[in-house]
């Protein structure tokens, strides 16, 4: 329903990652279900066409969507109805239409100035010849068709049927290297999650080739600090958040990519002696400027996101994503999608871990995140929104645990994002960056930290979209939240 509502989201041309908690089993399960790089295109492709890096739209960024994919895996292991009745009511309203929300309408017409020059985008997203305004009433029957489809057919008519064969001739026909093996081949894949105790919750997220992980080295190197005596809005906390954010994200640029190219050290990133080794690079007063990635031994051995939970207890945390915007600006046949343009994200810096290869998963932004206490499911949240994502899971826990602030307040508070980090597409940080506030944060407290050497912004970030639902481990209540910068809504029954 999602992916026809807020196709400025997510949709099945993208891909999905998701934590689920198995209330039979008391168990977590992680699912991976993101996509690979065609097959036929070669990394010297982009150096002989004299190109830097990937572009964010058009046929290049295109890789496997894994979204359906993701769908049936989840469907197979924890689904009880039958996919037909899942699909039934975004079917019916993709044929009969639905009013379009003010944020979606404000962020289509922001696509729309890029995608509109892509073949099929027109046809399917601008009827009229322009975007849907807030309140107008959307139709797309191509999508209907398509889950129809998907609903009769299963995963295999997306990937190996009559949809594949038709997103892999479009591809072919607009300089696009996507194939029908590429879709023909695709698998999902089954992780362990990962986590980090702080202050006696556990904290779980998804390893690479995903960002999760940087929430938790986050929350290790602050562990340390006295937070909830410094204060939520003071600059001793927020410069610490920051320079910790910082040096984490140096990491994050250097070693977070697809596991199965690379041999990556996440037991070692996430552990609590990396961290204190990290921690001691913090200026308590000063605004670090550029900062280089750790060295952990080894030791051999724009997007959408949901939580729902059920009365037998299961709880289940998914994001979904088609990445930059409402994705390439790809759109196949008559099939109603636009594919994804995750594949922007590679590095085409040769040795690099997150280097492009075909086949490989690039390094992912979209991360569900998941938390017990005592082995026992407590909560399961999310925040939507590239690499604000990790800083907000932290902040989330630290309002929460250190801040006293609940469910819903841990979401409202005012949010820091800070930008500027080196990032997995070769980018360095040689200024430091700069420090995006919400209203809500002290003036005296901006004031400070100019002084301490960081270079602020008014409102500039991305601060992101949460949703979570907590639940009481003594009467089994569940209390739900949900962002009040963007759509979203709690609801039970």
């Amino acid at each position: 329903m999602l992916g026809l509502v807020e196709p400025t989201g997510c949709g099945i041309g993208g891909d999905l990652f998701a934590i689920v908690w198995d209330a039979g089993d008391k168990k977590l399960y992680g699912l991976n279900a993101s996509g690979r790089s065609p097959r036929s295109l070669p990394f010297s492709y982009f150096a002989e066409n004299g190109l830097t890096s990937i572009p964010p739209h058009g046929p290049l960024p295109v890789s496997v969507p894994g979204t359906v994919d993701g769908w049936f895996e989840l469907h197979a292991k924890f689904g009880k109805l039958p996919m037909a009745d899942n699909l039934a009511p975004a079917i019916s309203y993709a044929e009969q239409g639905f009013p379009v929300t003010q944020l979606v309408a404000y962020y289509w017409g922001r696509s729309t100035k890029n995608l509109s020059k892509f073949p099929g985008f027109n046809e399917t997203f601008m009827p009229g010849g322009k975007a849907p305004a807030e309140g107008d009433m959307f139709r797309n029957p191509r999508l209907a068709k398509t889950y129809r489809a998907i609903a009769q057919g299963g995963r295999d008519a997306f990937y190996k049927g009559e949809i594949a064969r038709k997103i892999a001739t479009y591809m072919e026909e607009n300089g696009g290297f996507l194939g029908y093996e590429d879709l023909a081949s695709h698998t999902s894949e089954w992780v362990e999650p990962v986590s980090t105790n702080y202050r006696g919750y556990d904290v779980w997220e998804l390893p690479p080739n995903g960002q999760g992980i940087a929430a938790l080295q986050i929350l290790n190197i602050l562990e340390s600090y006295d937070l909830a005596s410094m204060g939520r809005t003071s600059p001793d906390y927020i410069h610490l958040f920051t320079e910790a954010k910082k040096l984490v994200f140096e990491d994050r640029a250097k070693f977070y990519a697809d596991p199965a190219f690379n041999e990556i050290p996440v037991k070692e990133l996430i552990s609590k002696e990396y961290a204190a080794k990290r921690r001691q690079l913090i200026d308590p007063v000063r605004a670090s400027k550029r900062l280089e990635a750790g060295n952990p031994a080894l030791e051999r051995g724009d997007t959408t996101y949901l939580t729902v939970a059920d009365a037998e207890g299961n709880m289940v945390s998914l994001i979904q994503s088609n990445y930059r915007g409402m994705g390439s600006g790809m759109t196949p046949a008559d099939l109603g999608f636009i594919l994804q343009d995750r594949g922007e994200m590679f590095s085409l810096k040769e040795g690099h871990f997150n280097q492009y290869a075909p086949g490989k998963r690039p390094f992912h932004t979209i991360i569900p995140a998941f938390v017990t206490r005592d082995g026992k499911p407590h909560m399961s949240f999310g925040v939507m929104g590239g690499a604000t994502q990790p800083q907000m899971h932290a902040q989330i826990i630290i309002n929460m645990v250190d801040f006293g602030l609940n469910l819903q307040e841990a979401g409202d508070a005012p949010r820091m994002v800070h930008s500027g980090s080196g990032q997995p597409t070769d980018e360095q940080m040689t200024d430091g960056g700069y420090l995006s506030l919400e209203d809500g944060i002290p003036m005296e407290t901006r004031r400070q930290l100019r002084q301490m050497g960081h270079s602020i912004r008014f409102n500039s970030g991305l601060f992101g979209g949460y949703q979570a639902i907590l639940q009481d481990s003594d009467s089994g209540v569940y209390f739900g939240a949900s962002e009040s910068r963007k759509d979203g809504q709690a609801a039970g029954y």
